[in-house]
């Protein structure tokens, strides 16, 4: 009794709101694969960064758009 359980979101990330419902929700980890590799089958290795650059810009947006400053401040009141 009182062992953490840590979840790993794996799959369904599409924008960074979905990386921000995945803190909300307290998973350990979000695993983004199928985006990456899109990003990567149209513009090889620049293509995969550009596409983790654009997940961390949305996840900004929607962090300042919903009041959250830090990762550490979202929580699960974000999610319905």
């Amino acid at each position: 009794m009182g062992e953490q359980l840590e979840v790993y979101l794996d799959g369904g990330i599409r924008r960074g709101t979905d990386v921000l419902k995945s803190i909300g929700l307290a998973h350990a980890q979000s695993l983004v694969g199928r985006p990456v590799l899109w990003g990567r089958a149209v513009g090889g290795a620049q293509g995969a960064t550009e596409i983790l650059q654009m997940l961390q810009h949305e996840l900004g947006w929607a962090m300042a758009l919903s009041g959250r400053p830090t990762i550490r401040s979202i929580d699960g009141s974000l999610v319905r």
